[in-house]
């Protein structure tokens, strides 16, 4: 193809994405902020709080960590099931107190909210790392749980803890968890300096035994994590991303050096579960709950551009950022015809709000530095960044070819019969009755909607054609998830606070 054919291509998609963006510009983003918010209320586990506004959830596994003489109560439950499994949970903790670090100041009085959702995990990765030389790594055994369809306040399933220590490590779990206690504690840092504190504290010792006693969670506690989130792509790179968030709180040299000394280490090619079957990707073009590439690339982005330690930082998140953008010749994810971002392997949305974060991320860091980006023939501004962001908000909050929001409770359409035990089954306070394991199965079965919300919960989302049948069995596509949302607060709370983008 000519240039000049190239150009009036690369103008007419600027053209059309401008034109669906500026049909848009009614989203309410304050609304689905706090919608977003107040969906880790509904995953909650534990004692409940007077303040809790979910209110037909309540009180449920109380005596989490009594087989092995720990106070594991509290936390999140990761998605539709009542497990507790520490990985994942800890990285939607980093991404929620990565939220408040760069949008905070854009969320109003949802900050404390959004601080209080933080709060909730970070006291539970407390817990789980109270004794020295432990990390929990999972409460409640999955397979009992997901055979199953039972509310968490009658779980009678074994709620096994799954700790790694010195002889059975997890530098994975490990490393995430000092990842989310030291962003945790720069979150904290103005409004709570005591909390903070105690955060960073704990997050160096924790780093420290990943570090030190290193090994695969998956070899230590097998069943407890496996198959739902095995870590395919090595640990290293949970390492390398602890590190560099305990450096940027603390500011401590030897976190730097380990960040400088492994990063090269990581592997260029990494694996991920696709379909059932393990396929190698790109380390650079991924993130998520499993693979941390992008982000570390990203994050350090943020204190390295335009300096002598730039490389392999900002070359690499520059990559990641030309993988993304629908007119670049680089570009390695797919689109839908309505426009969503895919990437292979089932919950799609969490690969389009976690993707979306960093390139609204490294919008701001390119904007203080007045960079921009060059993918081959295409060059890409913030501005062009922060369109694609807002593209896949904008899809998930009812800009597609079904006018449907993908968020529980936010606008007139959205779905109804989503994977999730609590919300599927009657509430405690309208069937006090306890409800069995088995005795759930005619309503995860039924083809009537939730009797209850739970409000702004985004779900897997559609197939690559736009599809979506609002079936409750599907659990890819109709499953919240904790590492869905808590990428989208800070999106949200951008464009709460910049509804219209300039042109690119």
């Amino acid at each position: 193809m000519g240039s000049g054919k190239c150009m009036s291509l690369l103008t007419l998609l600027s053209i059309v994405w401008m034109v669906m963006l500026g049909k848009v510009a009614s989203q309410d983003y304050g609304d689905a902020l706090s919608k977003c918010i107040l969906f880790f209320e509904g995953q909650r586990s534990g004692k409940l709080p007077s303040n809790q506004r979910m209110n037909w959830r309540k009180d449920s596994a109380l005596r989490d960590g009594s087989d092995v003489g720990m106070d594991l109560s509290g936390g999140y439950y990761d998605a539709g099931d009542n497990v507790k499994f520490n990985f994942p949970m800890a990285f939607s903790t980093t991404m929620l107190a990565w939220s408040v670090i760069e949008f905070g100041q854009y969320m109003g009085s949802e900050q404390q909210n959004a601080l209080n959702s933080i709060r909730w995990a970070a006291d539970y990765l407390l817990k789980s790392t109270a004794v020295a030389g432990k990390v929990t790594a999972a409460v409640g055994n999955p397979n009992a749980d997901h055979n199953c369809w039972e509310r968490p306040e009658d779980m009678d399933t074994p709620r096994t803890s799954y700790v790694v220590n010195q002889t059975h490590p997890g530098s994975e779990v490990s490393a995430e968890t000092a990842a989310a206690l030291a962003a945790s504690s720069l979150a904290f840092k103005s409004s709570d300096q005591a909390y903070s504190k105690v955060l960073i504290d704990r997050a160096k010792e924790v780093f420290d035994f990943a570090d030190k006693f290193r090994g695969n969670y998956k070899d230590s506690v097998g069943e407890g994590v496996c198959p739902f989130y095995c870590d395919f792509s090595g640990y290293l790179d949970e390492l390398v991303w602890g590190a560099a968030w305990l450096f940027k709180v603390t500011n401590e040299q030897k976190y730097w050096d380990f960040v400088q000394n492994n990063i090269a280490h990581i592997p260029k090619q990494v694996n991920r579960i696709v379909d059932g079957n393990l396929q190698a990707v790109n380390n650079f073009a991924e993130f998520g709950w499993d693979n941390k590439g992008a982000g570390i690339n990203v994050l350090v982005s943020g204190w390295v551009m335009n300096s002598k330690t730039a490389d392999p930082y900002v070359p690499q998140a520059n990559k990641f950022m030309c993988s993304m953008f629908p007119e670049s010749p680089e570009k390695t994810v797919s689109y839908s015809p309505g426009g969503l971002m895919f990437k292979p392997g089932g919950s799609n949305m969490q690969h389009a709000t976690a993707f979306s974060f960093l390139l609204l991320v490294y919008a701001q860091y390119l904007k203080k530095h007045s960079g921009r980006i060059s993918c081959g023939s295409f060059e890409a501004t913030p501005s062009r960044l922060e369109q694609v962001a807002k593209g896949q908000a904008d899809y998930i909050l009812g800009k597609n070819p079904l006018g449907m929001s993908y968020m529980v409770g936010f606008s007139q359409k959205f779905p109804q019969r989503i994977h999730h035990r609590a919300s599927s089954l009657p509430s405690v306070g309208g069937h006090p009755g306890h409800i069995k394991c088995k005795d759930g199965t005619p309503y995860f079965q039924s083809k009537n909607p939730n009797p209850n919300m739970l409000t702004g919960a985004i779900v897997g989302g559609p197939d690559k054609k736009d599809q979506f049948p609002d079936d409750r069995t599907n659990a890819p596509e109709s499953e919240p998830t904790t590492y869905i949302n808590a990428p989208f607060v800070g999106i949200l709370a951008y464009f709460k606070a910049f509804p219209k983008l300039p042109a690119v």
